[in-house]
């Protein structure tokens, strides 16, 4: 069955929450456009079509097709996923490490999806048990992985708000080596 209303309201929901938590880490401006290709024609009918409301409809897509249309057109529209960010280098396909206001986005990304598919079962340690229950660090830049690993340490400890005021004055890879 095709759940269109439900999908909008649960990807505009996500990326207003994505917006707020954007304005908190000082990249509010880009944070208007997070997600946008979502509303387009693949994403949102792919969305619709295998959504449940508790996972991503992409996930469903990989189970129903064996992959996601939805997610490749995602993935490659928006500088926030870590799978954007790849290059051939000496030929062959390797993660480079994505911008930090980008990273900023991503985490941003998480904390939200987290508690959009989650709902009350939410806590502070939610993105954290996510990222590292999956292969994602694998995939990225090993700096990348570094970062993000431990800002969503701070989210767990200190809570998303007090996490994401302290991510704000973080402009580089190299300020965050203190922290590592």
């Amino acid at each position: 069955m095709i759940h269109p209303v439900k999908h909008f309201i649960t990807i505009t929901r996500h990326r207003h929450k994505v917006i707020g938590y954007c304005f908190f880490v000082g990249i509010g401006f880009q944070g208007l456009f997070h997600d946008l290709s979502k509303y387009s024609l693949v994403e949102f009918f792919n969305g619709a079509r295998y959504y449940t409301g508790n996972c991503s409809p992409n996930a469903m897509e990989r189970i129903k097709r064996g992959y996601s249309l939805a997610w490749m057109h995602h993935k490659g529209r928006n500088k926030h996923h870590y799978e954007y960010w790849t290059d051939i280098i000496q030929g062959e396909y390797q993660p480079v490490a994505m911008p930090i206001k980008y990273l900023k986005e991503s985490l941003c990304d998480r904390i939200a999806a987290s508690k959009i598919y989650m709902k009350k079962k939410y806590t502070n340690q939610s993105p954290l048990v996510y990222f590292e229950s999956r292969m994602d660090a694998k995939f990225m830049h090993p700096d990348t992985a570094k970062v993000l690993h431990q800002w969503l340490i701070w989210v767990s400890e200190l809570g998303h708000r007090k996490a994401l005021k302290k991510i704000k004055k973080i402009k580089s890879y190299r300020e965050m080596e203190k922290y590592l």
